[in-house]
């Protein structure tokens, strides 16, 4: 008898999990949203996992530029990954840019795809506006994502019919390297998706954790408040910005300061961040603005990519 029972519930396990695995959605065919830094690299990481993508931004200058920083980025990855064997590093070159396409127009070509993520500027209104639209032209199994870093993602899948087929997937910069991936799971976001994108994310060779749809979600919530301290401090005259970069790389192990860091990332993303959170939370100390921040925001200084923050760059 007890032979009997655990057949049977093997059998009914087995075929809960067939079931289950049954519902996922499988991508194959990835549409991108935003031919930027983030963008480009979650198409070539997709395209170099065997995922057919779609690489969609405003004009055909973007997207050529987008398209040459990728064919560098594979070329030094096989030159490592191939090192004593060129002949199969120029084919999984090869092989990777064949697989990209591009696209001025995303109505045209998301009927067909399995996921949409979406990696343009950090404005709720134009994120609005461009899911609103897709949402008419997607095929119905078509999940929708958001690569957001500081935005409620339940506020930009509300601009859609298929909450439940919308989630936040929130990459790290360079893409390619950064193995981190953020899955942010909304209250309406449906169990199937949820799996579907955390299956997706390791099949990039990701490391998936899931977030509720928290402000900031898991690493910029911790993150952020930590480099705006480093700036107070700094403010208050406690420490030069050098020392305190100095002590976080020695003490803390970490390998970059948070001066370092933030003319990284840009001092324009980290004030949007921090603006945005002091706009539904103006009482907590940990999102007040930062005046040396608002200054070197309000001059251009971005950081790296402006050749100017914190630090100057040659």
């Amino acid at each position: 008898m007890a032979f009997v029972t655990r057949q049977f519930m093997r059998s009914v396990s087995s075929s809960s999990t067939a079931s289950a695995s049954a519902k996922k959605i499988i991508v194959k065919h990835v549409t991108v949203i935003g031919g930027g830094l983030m963008g480009a690299g979650i198409a070539q990481v997709a395209a170099a996992t065997g995922h057919t993508v779609v690489l969609v931004d405003q004009t055909e200058d973007i997207l050529a530029k987008s398209k040459k920083g990728i064919e560098e980025s594979p070329r030094k990855v096989a030159k490592k990954k191939f090192a004593e064997n060129p002949k199969a590093g120029d084919e999984f070159v090869e092989k990777t840019l064949s697989t990209i396409a591009t696209s001025t127009d995303a109505a045209s070509v998301v009927h067909s795809t399995d996921l949409v993520v979406e990696a343009i500027v950090e404005n709720l209104k134009v994120k609005n506006e461009l899911f609103k639209r897709l949402d008419k032209f997607a095929a119905e199994h078509t999940i929708f994502a958001s690569n957001t870093s500081s935005l409620q993602i339940t506020s930009i899948a509300n601009a859609t019919t298929r909450q439940d087929r919308f989630a936040g997937l929130h990459f790290f910069n360079p893409v390619p390297v950064m193995k981190l991936v953020e899955v942010i799971k909304t209250p309406m976001t449906s169990q199937k998706t949820f799996e579907s994108l955390v299956d997706f994310s390791k099949a990039l060779g990701k490391h998936p954790v899931s977030c509720k749809d928290t402000p900031g979600f898991i690493v910029n919530r911790l993150l952020v408040p930590y480099l705006m301290e480093a700036i107070r401090l700094y403010e208050r005259g406690d420490a030069s910005k050098e020392d305190i970069d100095t002590a976080m790389k020695l003490g803390a192990g970490y390998p970059m300061g948070p001066f370092e860091l933030l003319d990284y990332v840009g001092l324009d993303t980290t004030k949007f961040i921090v603006d945005g959170w002091h706009e539904m939370d103006a009482e907590n100390p940990l999102h007040q603005p930062s005046p040396s921040l608002n200054k070197l925001v309000a001059e251009n200084k971005f950081g790296k990519k402006t050749g100017e923050g914190f630090y100057k760059y040659k």
